[in-house]
C-alpha cells in the first residue's frame, strides 16, 4: 500500500489533482476539504493516500488530513458506499461535522449531500454509531509551506461546475448552485465550498 505521497503540486482540477513526486506524475482523487487546503501549483506537499485496487483500474485518493482518510476508508467499507460517494461525503461536509450528524442520527442533514438518499442516510447513521471512536482525532496539516489561494480566473464558475458534477450533482442543479454565489475575486475552491454549504443548509 501506498501510505503517503511527497512531491510537488503540478496540477489541480477538482476532483484530480497530480503529484510530481521524483519524476513520476501520480494522478489522485481527493475531496473537497483536501482542495480548500491546497496552495499554489508549483509547491512541494505531502498527502495521505488510499489505493483502491479493482479489476478495471487502480485508483489513487489523496487526503489533507489524516482524520478525512480514516472516515473515507470507513465509509467505503459500508454497504452501497463506493468511493465516489464517500469522497462527495467528504466534499459536501468535514469529518467533524459528519460525525456530528451521525451522534444525533440526523439523517436530514445527510440527505442533503449529493447522493445520499434516505435509505443510504439511515445506513450510515446504523452502521457508524459504533465506528465513531475509530474516526476521531485531530487533523494533521499536510503541507510544507504557507498556504495560498489560487488567483483569479475567468473560468472559475464553469471548474465549479464541473467539480460539483464530478461530486455526484445533475449539471442544472450544480449550475444554479453556482449562479447564487457571488462570485467575483473568489476562487473555484471558494466557489465550490459556499455551494455546498448553501446545498447542507
Amino acid at each position: 500500500m501506498i501510505g503517503f505521497l511527497r512531491g510537488k503540486l503540478v496540477h489541480k482540477a477538482p476532483p484530480l489533482l497530480v503529484l510530481d513526486v521524483q519524476g513520476v506524475g501520480y494522478e489522485l482523487e481527493a475531496p473537497m476539504t483536501t482542495f480548500y487546503d491546497l496552495p499554489l501549483v508549483g509547491t512541494e506537499i505531502m498527502l495521505h493516500t488510499h489505493l483502491v485496487v479493482r479489476e478495471d483500474a487502480h485508483s489513487l485518493f489523496g487526503f489533507a488530513h489524516e482524520a478525512d482518510r480514516a472516515l473515507f476508508r470507513t465509509l467505503i467499507k459500508i454497504t452501497g458506499v463506493g468511493p465516489k460517494l464517500a469522497l462527495a461525503i467528504l466534499s459536501g461536509q468535514s469529518a467533524e461535522a459528519f460525525q456530528l450528524c451521525i451522534r444525533n442520527n440526523d439523517t436530514q442533514a445527510l440527505v442533503r449531500l449529493p447522493g445520499v438518499g434516505k435509505k443510504t442516510a439511515e445506513r450510515l447513521v446504523i452502521e457508524l454509531r459504533d465506528r465513531l471512536p475509530v474516526l476521531t482525532g485531530g487533523s494533521i496539516a499536510a503541507f510544507n509551506s504557507t498556504q495560498s489561494t489560487l488567483p483569479t480566473a475567468n473560468n472559475h464558475q464553469q471548474e465549479a461546475i464541473s467539480a460539483l458534477c464530478s461530486l455526484g450533482y445533475k449539471p442544472l442543479d450544480a449550475a444554479k448552485m453556482v449562479q447564487n454565489i457571488n462570485s467575483q475575486d473568489k476562487s473555484c475552491e471558494d466557489i465550490i465550498r459556499l455551494a455546498l454549504q448553501n446545498a447542507v443548509r
